[in-house]
């Protein structure tokens, strides 16, 4: 019978979700990948053990993580049962719907009809009462947003939802959806979107900023994206990566020479600063003072090797990026030609196996902010 580690909250830091009450783990973890029916289902237990074992509380879902869309809920319901079930108080759980989940006009986008059907089916496949964190996973251009929020407050109302939040919202929409929600007396405290070195989006459509105007939280996902920012792609596409085993989201045409020149230049840069690839990328996120969560579904050792040598630590990190931002910048921005080669400083072997953390991909992770 799993029992968690007893040290498990002195390993890594938790961070205020905005102006809430709620605290939430500098990282978290994102069944976005690796948890769908085409993965072992002891693999997504070992990840899901080892998270907590570290600290790490917070567990996210959408209602169309797969694949097939329903499996990462269904298989962490299976989890719950087997293993964190009796931890439930001590666990933070979100999910989302936005996103096709199933046929015809009412499995999709933003209506009342689909979020609150939604949502019942989640807390069925996870058996659950209620979820902590309920989003609303995408903007619906043609629902109206006192629909989508209303249904949101009805969630909450409901007893199905502790907290609300929204997903790749951009600023102004994210502005005007605030306000319902602040009308309508919700606990609305998170915003979870993509970032990265590679992917600055919120920085330039107004979510970052509006955000924290608002004090609310930011939750990343993809801040290795999708392991392109680590060095499991400088030599070849793995035969086990989800290049080859899934394709839906990260494809071969997107590692082009180009992009393996800036990997291949950031892996450099990383070596320089003591820290690999993976270590940098998280700690870019994990380091923002405006996020309160990182989102990391790392699937190899490199995870738990990370947090058991205590290097996704908030102080650290700052300390260690100093200058580092401008340099990834430039790197990044550079011409392939303008680029260094790289020598065999830049080359890595294997890290030796640890303790049976399980293998596969880096997938995704939450950073707060």
């Amino acid at each position: 019978m799993y029992q968690a580690a007893q040290n498990r909250y002195q390993v890594i830091p938790y961070r205020r979700c905005g102006a809430s009450g709620l605290m939430l783990p500098a990282v978290s973890l994102g069944l976005w990948h690796n948890f769908g029916d085409t993965a072992p289902y002891e693999n997504m237990r070992a990840l899901c053990r080892t998270a907590f074992d570290h600290g790490i509380t917070h567990f996210d879902l959408a209602n169309n993580y797969g694949p097939e869309p329903g499996a990462a809920e269904r298989n962490f319901g299976k989890i719950l049962r087997d293993d964190l079930g009796v931890y439930r108080d001590e666990l933070i759980i979100s999910t989302k719907a936005g996103f096709e989940m199933w046929d015809g006009p009412y499995g999709n986008w933003g209506s009342r009809k689909y979020l609150l059907a939604s949502l019942d089916q989640s807390l069925r496949r996870m058996g659950l009462d209620y979820v902590d964190i309920f989003y609303h996973h995408r903007m619906d251009p043609n629902t109206p947003l006192e629909e989508t929020m209303g249904a949101l407050a009805q969630a909450v109302r409901s007893g199905k939802a502790l907290y609300v939040g929204l997903s790749n919202y951009d600023g102004p929409t994210l502005e005007k959806a605030a306000a319902i929600l602040d009308e309508l007396h919700v606990p609305f405290v998170i915003n979870q979107n993509r970032y990265s070195i590679f992917d600055r989006t919120v920085e330039n459509n107004g979510l970052k900023e509006t955000a924290a105007k608002l004090h609310k939280g930011i939750i990343t996902f993809s801040p290795l994206a999708q392991g392109l920012l680590t060095d499991r792609y400088l030599h070849g596409i793995p035969a086990d990566s989800r290049v080859h085993t899934d394709g839906r989201f990260l494809k071969e045409k997107d590692i082009t020479p180009e992009r393996l020149a800036q990997i291949s230049a950031l892996n450099d840069l990383a070596r320089q600063r003591g820290q690999t690839l993976a270590e940098t990328a998280a700690a870019n996120d994990v380091s923002e003072t405006d996020l309160v969560d990182a989102l990391v579904a790392q699937a190899t050792e490199r995870a738990e090797a990370a947090i058991e040598e205590g290097r996704i630590d908030a102080d650290e990190v700052a300390e260690k990026l100093d200058g580092i931002e401008e340099r990834i910048t430039e790197r990044v921005n550079a011409e392939p030609g303008d680029r260094p080669e790289r020598g065999e400083r830049g080359e890595r072997g294997p890290r030796g196996q640890r303790g049976g953390a399980p293998q596969g991909d880096v997938e995704e992770s939450s950073v707060s902010f």
